[in-house]
């Protein structure tokens, strides 16, 4: 948890409105004046509040919406002149109430001297790549452009993940609809006409039995199948995390859906290398700094690779083309745009491209993926009618 989150407690309160009536609420903040300033701000009167045990007070934390929203409004009042002490506290007014006391602690300390990439690092909310601009932009001066940048890469990111959500939702939806239509056909449809057809002398094949053996089973311990899905969903819950890094290292062997991963590492890679090099950040601290965004396996580790030569003396156009894990375009570009010594641009240039390509993988990948759906589907329902209509078809012959 960050220092952050440990100096501020929860409070519960109630408050009253500027247009009448009460407020009920609960938020963090060092002290009770500190809440009614808080409660202030957004037109509330602290009347009484409650200080809750530390330990209840959630992790502190910004968004990615949080990061563009800050930063985009940084730029735009630091590059017209205004200072940045009175720009963060007009930031501070335009965030979600959960990220104001983050700002006004960077208000402060910035106010009490301490400069304004260190008041970031304080705040312990903030990532290394982010710390990085800042300090870049206090040696350069160009504190508006920084913030602009880191903007653009948040939204970007955001639309990239918006993109892989869109993705998975079509997906999602079709199996759940199949696999509730697959578990009422097996509980209750299932058994009940095997049941009916066994009872008029119909031979029922060792397939359907089975069918309604299972089904039987289904009905027969429902509450037992209901606890162990909500603690399968529990257990989801608490190692989320490392459910995620298990099926994101299998995503990455998927045919068409690794090439969309792939897209997505790259862009974020160019989009930190663009908000690095702008700052005036040596490439190879660029470097340092931007694997660290990179979770891509093969990637990482010949970035990683380019760097450590880079930093030994090697010459980084021979070195951009040893990274395999980019096409030879990609290759190609950023070795003329060395060569040109306007690595900025091809970097941006790169991250607006891969940003693209990501939505052509994506459609691409859709397209094959709704022909797999259709016989996912089959093959749960299908095989679930073959159980009935075998020994329907069995009786009809029978009786012809």
């Amino acid at each position: 948890m960050s220092r952050l989150a440990r100096s501020s407690p929860p409070f519960v309160y109630i408050a009253a409105k500027a247009t009448g009536g009460r407020s009920l609420g609960v938020r963090q903040a060092r002290s009770a004046r500190a809440l009614a300033e808080q409660l202030r701000r957004d037109r509330l009167i602290l009347l009484r509040s409650w200080q809750l045990p530390a330990f209840l007070a959630s992790e502190r934390k910004l968004t990615l919406k949080d990061h563009a929203q800050l930063n985009d409004q940084l730029a735009q009042l630091v590059a017209r002149g205004v200072p940045l002490v009175e720009a963060l506290e007009v930031t501070e007014q335009t965030v979600r109430p959960a990220a104001q006391p983050i700002v006004a602690q960077i208000r402060e300390r910035v106010g009490a001297g301490m400069g304004f990439a260190e008041a970031c690092n304080s705040t312990g909310v903030f990532d290394t790549v982010t710390i990085a601009v800042y300090k870049g932009a206090e040696r350069t001066g160009d504190l508006a452009g920084a913030c602009k940048q880191l903007a653009l890469n948040a939204r970007r990111t955001l639309a990239v993940k918006g993109k892989a959500a869109t993705l998975m939702i079509y997906p999602s939806i079709v199996l759940t609809i199949g696999v509730a239509v697959a578990l009422v056909m097996v509980a209750w449809i299932v058994p009940k006409i095997g049941n009916a057809l066994a009872q008029t002398g119909v031979p029922l094949p060792a397939y359907t039995k089975v069918m309604v053996a299972v089904g039987m089973w289904i009905r027969a311990n429902a509450l037992l199948l209901l606890l162990a899905a909500m603690c399968a969903a529990f257990a989801g819950v608490v190692w989320r995390k490392t459910l995620g890094v298990i099926a994101l290292h299998g995503a990455r062997h998927v045919p068409l859906l690794k090439d969309v991963l792939l897209a997505q590492e790259s862009s974020r890679f160019f989009s930190v290398m663009a908000a690095m090099t702008r700052t005036a950040v040596p490439l190879a601290d660029a470097l340092g700094v931007a694997v660290h965004a990179v979770h891509h396996p093969d990637l990482r580790k010949q970035l990683t690779t380019l760097r450590t030569r880079l930093v030994e003396g090697g010459l980084l156009r021979r070195l951009i083309d040893e990274v395999t894990t980019w096409n030879l375009a990609t290759r190609r570009l950023l070795i003329a745009a060395e060569r040109a010594g306007d690595l900025e641009s091809a970097f941006e240039g790169l991250a607006d491209d891969m940003s693209a390509e990501v939505d052509r993988k994506s459609a691409r990948m859709l397209a094959a993926f709704e022909p797999l759906l259709l016989v996912l589907l089959f093959a749960m329902i299908g095989s679930l009618l073959l159980s009935i209509m075998i020994p329907i078809m069995n009786a009809s012959s029978q009786a012809f």
